[in-house]
């Protein structure tokens, strides 16, 4: 088969497999995840059932797979603002204000949508990659006495994390600036 035809053969399944995972997602935040069906999606897609279940299974797994694209662009995005020039505080603040308001916007999923989302290997690996990067920021802090070093970047991480996870019940970006900034006055040196 010539390079062209192969191209577009994956350009075209490309763009179906993106139409299915918005088509999806927006019919979940219309009608919920139960009042989601094969067929709803596959005609709001433009698609026929059978070339739909030629892509995926299951309504679940068209929301695995739509996940698992935010989180991987949220991790690209997340990691080019940690690569960025600056010191390492200035790259610490971006990465964990940009990560409170991915939390904020997360608050969204509601219980069953969320339960459904959050499972799976794609989400631990997710999380592993996330502390292994924010830990790097943390040290390259310290080392520059930007960030305190008489806690452990592993135990600092968390601290992060976790503290940030709680922008997902704030309602203003003022707010979520807020914790940030409380956030990062608990990590900067104690000298």
């Amino acid at each position: 088969m010539p390079r062209l035809w192969n191209e577009t053969i994956e350009e075209h399944r490309r763009a179906v497999r993106d139409a299915v995972l918005e088509t999806t997602a927006a019919l979940v935040a219309e009608h919920g995840l139960r009042g989601v069906t094969m067929s709803r999606i596959a005609e709001q897609s433009g698609i026929g059932r059978a070339t739909l279940y030629k892509y995926f299974p299951d309504v679940e797994s068209i929301l695995a797979a739509w996940h698992e694209r935010r989180i991987t662009g949220h991790l690209a995005e997340l990691a080019e603002l940690r690569d960025r020039p600056g010191t390492p505080g200035e790259r610490l603040e971006a990465v964990l204000e940009r990560y409170a308001f991915i939390q904020q916007q997360r608050h969204g999923h509601g219980g069953e949508l969320s339960a459904a989302l959050h499972r799976g290997d794609h989400v631990a690996h997710t999380e592993q990659h996330l502390r292994h990067f924010i830990r790097g920021l943390l040290t390259e802090g310290a080392d520059a006495g930007e960030v305190r070093d008489d806690v452990p970047p592993d135990e600092l991480t968390g601290y992060c994390l976790h503290a940030l996870t709680g922008a997902g019940s704030l309602s203003s970006k003022a707010a979520v600036r807020r914790l940030v900034a409380v956030t990062l006055s608990g990590l900067r040196s104690q000298d």
